[in-house]
């Protein structure tokens, strides 16, 4: 027998407000604000779960704290332990999955809706924690290129540093992924040293506020570098100025809104913003149905309507196939969902897709689906009826209050129509569209007027070729997906911290993640001039020819016999002369069967426009000019793990002799471990000073 669930009832007045988190204290509004407060609910029963206000707070006070407060204690921390406090943070959190599921669950997500948001977004802190360890200095600095010599006698250079922006980062989430939303944006602004000032959205915000009660609960975060803001922040943008940024994800009217604001558009506040978006996945010619491409077109496009319920900025909106295969590919996308979609509360055991966020999400996206009806759309799978859905008690039946609906797949006979390139249904819907040729499936996909990401299917690697450089410039991603990597994709929606997420046009221009990228994003990059002492007193990295210290000359010390407590840069040693001789050259060839007609055949060499004659292996050099600076018995160095930069300059003929000299450029400790890296500026010359080679030897040093 059929069952309709009721919604359990509740009032405003006997639910809690949502707390906002600002100047390191809980904060709700007072009691004569409730009247005006805005009741959450639960999405798959509609049962009023809390209420959200920010009625009397001041939002100069939490501007200023964070400009204040935050701002000197996340100075105090370099790169590298900013990145350290991110991983304990995503260890602590991820210990405590369990907890938010339960949140999650109520917004309408299943398991693994959760899973991607909250396990996501914890996967993001871990991502930056690694990364910034691994790819920044030890230090507050980050050096941006090469110097560059300004005057003839190299005493005035210049070059580009990075420093972090002097306000707070203002991240304004959408509702679909409040804690994946929330850590992305906020795991680079926090390796940068910016202070987060996060503005969830209403429906869900909750559960970001969950998330930042175990934040602040493990007190791994320095004071200041992150407020939450549960509600409205209306007047928020006349209280910023230069110093600050705002990143925004929602919808492209409310964007404009903001970014048309005076202070962003005269008073320099940095605006980046992820929008609408109604990415593409093109199925190639040659992905027929039996082929792996064909099913796992169809798989990707039912999985990208149906996780989150639809409500992805990444999910697929138009399937574009072969005109011929637009029935093939309608048929077997309703199939899946046929089998494998079980639609109810995600409390309830069996059920694949939740609802949608709220009630008035659903309505939204009904009329837009109606909307596409009446403008040449078709249905091929599904209806706009209020669905029979499972109940967390296993029934079955229509559920009233709750935001259920139905997959919706649309066919279009006019692949032309505006609404299938203009209107974004946010929610279970996709459409399918067919194609010409490839340069058709190119202009359809841009038709979306830029979107955040494409999929191209095809085992075909010219077919590949042509859709991705066609498409490329209108997609912030582009993922190729055939048989090779069906099964091990990350997928077409689901962003990751390596590659950057954003996109052109429509989806806003903005663009997050894409590793340090996104930490630059919330620095300054500053030219700076002066001489390479001054560089490099700013820089705490040696530039050529600021002073050097040729510790064996003034302290009897060679450098390697420095441990990095007494090291310092500009430590050096300037190696004696070495002859190379030609039996030098010719045992080498002859040891390591290196005998390329350079350092083996005389008139071959001498007919080179590069050589003057038979001349020594760069190799042998390097190994010689190691020799030459290299201090034997065991002591601080640990180990030399490697060259970077290497560059063979002038020929060195048999009878030339070479020298080495070697400065400590870079002293980067480790924070976890008893030894640090040291990057030392190695230059091979010959006896005529002229420089033969020159590159960094990477070393490890005890502490």
């Amino acid at each position: 027998m059929t069952t309709t669930a009721t919604a359990p009832q509740a009032t405003v007045d006997t639910v809690e407000t949502v707390p906002s988190f600002i100047m390191d204290a809980w904060w709700t509004p007072d009691a004569g604000a409730a009247a005006s407060a805005t009741p959450v609910r639960d999405a798959s029963t509609g049962e009023v779960l809390a209420k959200v206000s920010t009625e009397g707070l001041d939002l100069a006070a939490v501007v200023d704290y964070g400009r204040t407060t935050g701002q000197k204690e996340l100075g105090q921390f370099t790169f590298h332990q900013r990145a350290l406090k991110l991983k304990e943070l995503a260890q602590y959190l991820n210990d405590r999955r369990e907890h938010f599921y339960t949140f999650s669950a109520q917004t309408g997500a299943t398991k693994v809706d959760s899973m991607i948001d909250i396990d996501g977004g914890i996967g993001v802190l871990f991502t930056f924690g690694s990364k910034g360890r691994r790819e920044l200095p030890n230090s507050r600095v980050v050096v941006d290129g090469p110097m560059e010599v300004l005057s003839k006698d190299g005493s005035f250079a210049g070059e580009h540093i990075y420093t972090r922006i002097p306000g707070v980062a203002v991240q304004i989430n959408a509702f679909n992924f409040p804690v994946w939303g929330m850590l992305e944006k906020f795991a680079p602004a926090f390796l940068a040293g910016v202070p987060t000032i996060v503005k969830p959205a209403t429906p869900t915000g909750y559960v970001a506020a969950a998330v930042v009660k175990a934040i602040v609960e493990s007190n791994i975060l320095p004071k200041g570098s992150l407020q939450l803001i549960s509600g409205s922040v209306r007047g928020l943008l006349d209280v910023l100025d230069y110093r600050d940024l705002v990143a925004f994800t929602g919808s492209a009217s409310t964007a404009l809104s903001l970014k048309s604001h005076p202070n962003v558009v005269q008073g320099g506040v940095r605006f980046t913003s992820e929008t609408d978006s109604l990415n593409a996945a093109i199925l190639g010619p040659d992905a027929v149905e039996g082929t792996p491409e064909f099913d796992a077109f169809v798989k990707s496009v039912v999985t990208e309507m149906t996780a989150k319920a639809g409500q992805k900025c990444t999910a697929i909106r138009r399937a574009i196939v072969p005109q011929e295969l637009v029935a093939a590919v309608s048929a077997a996308i309703g199939k899946r969902i046929s089998e494998r979609v079980v639609l109810g509360d995600p409390r309830a055991d069996g059920v694949t897709m939740g609802a949608l966020a709220s009630v008035e999400q659903l309505n939204d996206v009904r009329a837009a689906v109606q909307t596409m009806l009446d403008n040449g759309g078709e249905l091929a799978y599904g209806t706009l009826d209020s669905p029979s859905v499972t109940s967390a008690d296993g029934s079955t039946g229509v559920v009233d209050g709750g935001a259920f609906m139905a997959p919706v797949l649309l066919n279009w006979q006019d692949p032309e129509a505006e609404e299938v390139h203009s209107l974004e249904a946010f929610g279970p819907v996709s459409s399918v569209i067919g194609y010409k040729d490839l340069p058709d499936a190119v202009r359809l996909a841009a038709r979306g007027g830029g979107s955040l990401v494409a999929s191209v299917c095809t085992n075909d690697p010219a077919v590949a070729r042509e859709l991705v450089t066609g498409i490329a410039a209108h997609h912030g991603r582009v993922l190729m997906l055939n048989r090779e990597d069906a099964r091990s994709s990350t997928g077409h929606g689901s962003p990751v911290p390596h590659l950057v997420h954003g996109g052109p046009g429509r989806a806003g221009g903005g663009e997050e993640l894409g590793g340090i990228r996104s930490v630059m994003h919330h620095m300054q990059r500053t030219a700076i001039q002066g001489s390479p002492n001054m560089l490099t007193a700013v820089t705490g990295v040696w530039h050529a020819g600021a002073d050097r210290n040729f510790t064996v000359e003034t302290e009897g010390t060679h450098p390697f016999r420095k441990s990095l407590e007494t090291l310092r840069i500009g430590d050096a040693v300037r190696s004696d002369l070495r002859q190379v001789t030609l039996e030098d050259i010719t045992a080498f060839a002859n040891s390591t069967g290196d005998t390329f007609y350079a350092h083996t055949n005389h008139e071959a060499a001498e007919a080179n426009p590069f050589f003057p004659g038979i001349v020594a292996h760069g190799y042998l050099l390097l190994a010689w000019g190691a020799g030459l600076f290299v201090e034997p018995a065991p002591g601080p160095v640990l180990a030399n793990y490697g060259l970077e930069n290497l560059r063979f300059i002038t020929p060195v003929a048999a009878g030339d002799s070479i020298r080495v000299t070697l400065t400590a450029k870079k002293i980067t400790p480790r924070e976890t471990d008893e030894y640090g890296e040291v990057a030392w500026d190695a230059v091979l010359t010959n006896q005529n000073d002229e420089i033969v080679a020159t590159y960094d030897v990477l070393t490890l040093v005890a502490k």
